[in-house]
């Protein structure tokens, strides 16, 4: 960006604030561009709607309060329209679209919207409502409620199947991002798409700088995973069990001059669906950084970030607040 006084570029400066929300303070990193005649600093509508939501992912985490996907994702699994959504909670007319559009819901709204989350508890919220709906609707929901129910036998296995490869829950740990198994599986089929085969030790720096990057640009991670320091650089938490999950990604034994070592191999491709615009740009940037280098060379680069430094004499997890130190992207 240019500066509108002198035009010439400015660079970005990533400064700790406060935000005051709900008569709360939250710390977040502030990002904006420095003019560095003129001491001015400016900020984009991308860059202030990271800086919210690095605040109200905070606020939604401390009071239990559903993520924004998470609202969308509630709503479709019983395939309920966001008006008749609205009038089945009794909340106003159009408040559920607003909760949709990430505006966040109060913590009576929110822990509502997750007990929800449970299909006998709508189904007994639907049963409520039935005088709000016509006996059309009624039935319909209603049907499509109990055929989710006795589906949840296969919804538990899923969340299990997360809890086993995933080493923390939604949260600050992972960046805020939903833990799911087929984005991360299409992210990772992304970055082999984009890179080629890969061996272990540079996919685990990808995926470390592919997550980072994208907490620094939009305030939340991607695939939701948790990284740790190690003497190798940062990796991300069970690695071994996240590379052996997916049959679209297979593991070959490849030589390394004198020893062998584990090379990630696409066998699928990724699902386009599940990126957005801004998250297919966010991998895209970070396979042209690093795409021609070499697992030691990204190794070495990564050796080279304090998010890495601070944490690798401990092998600590490496905190998301970090993004905003980072050198090589």
């Amino acid at each position: 960006m240019t500066s509108p006084y002198t035009g010439k570029e400015m660079k970005l400066v990533y400064e700790p604030r406060t935000w005051n929300f709900r008569g709360e303070d939250y710390e977040y990193i502030h990002t904006a561009y420095l003019c560095e005649d003129t001491g001015e600093q400016f900020t984009t509508c991308e860059s202030d709607d990271a800086g919210f939501l690095q605040v109200t992912n905070q606020y939604r985490a401390k009071y239990g309060i559903p993520y924004t996907d998470e609202i969308i994702a509630v709503r479709n699994r019983y395939g309920v329209s966001a008006a008749k959504m609205s009038a089945i909670l009794g909340i106003g007319t159009n408040q559920w679209r607003l909760y949709e559009s990430g505006e966040v819901p109060s913590v009576s709204n929110g822990r509502m919207i997750r007990s929800i989350m449970n299909p006998k508890v709508f189904l007994d919220l639907v049963e409520s409502a039935r005088q709000m709906l016509t006996e059309k609707e009624y039935e319909n929901i209603s049907e499509k409620v109990k055929k989710v129910i006795e589906q949840s036998g296969a919804y538990h296995s899923e969340e299990y199947e997360c809890r086993r490869v995933f080493a923390s829950s939604r949260g600050a740990a992972n960046g805020f991002s939903a833990t799911s198994l087929p984005k991360l599986k299409t992210v990772m089929l992304a970055v082999l798409q984009e890179c080629g085969e890969v061996f272990y030790t540079k996919m685990n720096k990808l995926l470390f700088y592919v997550d980072f990057f994208s907490y620094r640009q939009r305030g939340m991670s991607m695939t939701g995973l948790s990284y740790l320091a190690i003497d190798f650089g940062p990796v991300p938490e069970r690695w071994d069990k996240v590379y052996s999950e997916f049959d679209e990604i297979h593991q070959e034994l490849c030589p390394v001059g004198d020893c062998e070592g584990n090379m990630l191999v696409a066998n699928g491709v990724a699902d386009e669906t599940l990126l957005s615009d801004i998250e297919r740009s966010i991998i895209h940037t970070v396979c042209e950084r690093f795409k021609s280098c070499s697992s030691r060379e990204i190794s070495t680069i990564s050796h080279d970030e304090p998010a890495w430094q601070k944490y690798h004499e401990t092998h600590s997890r490496i905190p998301f607040v970090e993004a905003f130190s980072l050198k090589a992207i």
